[in-house]
């Protein structure tokens, strides 16, 4: 599988589908060539390009709700629920935010809770922790899922720093841990280094920090 960082919180697997995660990047278009498309909340950082695939989106209940009116095709689901779509299983799991729908265009209103996923295809799995603070339950995550890769937030103010993502990477337990949601916007400037060098002094967990554009292959 090769899972590539677009920027921010948008995550591009590939393997025998295309799943990306959260379409939005500061710059640019996301590619829309995916087999399906995962969105762990509302929040315009993260709903971003949604409304320009055809591909099925998989979502919290209300917000897949909304995606159908608008004629889309979309997989509702819930905290604790496993479906599968196109051959790939997504398991949607808690996450300490909030989740606000603008992307009507319109003042806005309640999406739901935001949420994180477990990913799983062509025998690996794949942690996406979306926008969090950091909560004990993680170790479920870990008993639960065993994930071989954890994208964890480190930006601070609106999600965990790092310090709360460190503890978090040993909870959840995946041998790698790719930092996101950092350095985007000013209020979220980060070290993604100084991170890495943390972890990796302290545990046998290895930390891949990415440019948008990236790949690596598992």
């Amino acid at each position: 599988m090769k899972i590539t960082w677009l920027g921010h919180s948008c995550f591009l697997l590939e393997g025998s589908k295309k799943v990306i995660i959260d379409p939005f990047i500061p710059e640019g278009e996301v590619p829309k060539d995916v087999d399906v498309v995962a969105l762990t909340h509302g929040h315009n950082d993260h709903f971003g390009e949604t409304l320009s695939f055809s591909a099925p989106v998989v979502a919290i209940n209300e917000i897949a709700h909304w995606l159908q009116s608008k004629g889309m095709t979309a997989e509702g689901m819930n905290i604790g629920g496993t479906i599968e779509v196109e051959g790939v299983r997504f398991t949607m799991t808690p996450a300490l935010h909030s989740s606000w729908l603008e992307a009507s265009g319109e003042h806005g209103f309640y999406g739901g809770v935001a949420a994180g996923f477990v990913i799983r295809m062509d025998d690996h799995v794949i942690y996406h922790a979306g926008d969090t603070g950091l909560f004990s339950d993680m170790k479920l995550i870990r008993e639960l899922y065993h994930p071989d890769i954890a994208m964890l937030p480190i930006g601070g103010r609106y999600t965990m720093g790092p310090a709360e993502a460190m503890m978090a990477a040993e909870f959840v337990g995946a041998d790698t841990v790719i930092p996101m949601h950092y350095n985007t916007f000013p209020p979220i400037e980060q070290d993604a280094e100084e991170f890495k060098k943390s972890i990796e002094r302290t545990s046998n967990i290895r930390v891949k920090v990415l440019s948008p554009g990236v790949t690596i292959e598992i």
